[in-house]
């Protein structure tokens, strides 16, 4: 016995979906497409992840810890901060990154826990 996933019917509450319609337009869902988007690249989600468990690390630091090229890690470093998942600093020489805020931290936090749930649809 399968199940079907979508309606067997046409129809929709035309209330409900302008009200909804109008809320979403309302907010910058593309802007947060764009920050999942950034941390939907494996390597990235790596970054991010090592910024929630060290504060700040330096361009060389992230890029031993993903096992990549500065250069590559910098591209990658880069995209986060476009997006507005990193900010950085310079010290001399030295660029460091850290997460742009505290909401993005919870973000990944909150993901990983619900992975760990096992909650994946099959």
């Amino acid at each position: 016995m399968s199940v079907k996933d979508t309606c067997e019917v046409t129809c929709f509450d035309e209330e409900k979906v302008n009200r909804v319609q109008s809320e979403v337009g309302k907010e910058d869902i593309k802007g947060v497409a764009n920050i999942f988007k950034a941390l939907a690249d494996e390597n990235r989600a790596k970054i991010s992840y090592a910024l929630c468990i060290e504060k700040e690390l330096c361009v060389c630091d992230i890029a031993n810890i993903i096992g990549s090229s500065v250069a590559t890690t910098s591209h990658h470093l880069r995209t986060l901060y476009k997006q507005g998942v990193l900010k950085f600093r310079k010290e001399g020489k030295m660029a460091f990154y850290s997460l742009d805020d505290e909401h993005i931290r919870q973000i990944l936090l909150i993901t990983l826990e619900h992975q760990k749930e096992g909650k994946m649809n099959e």
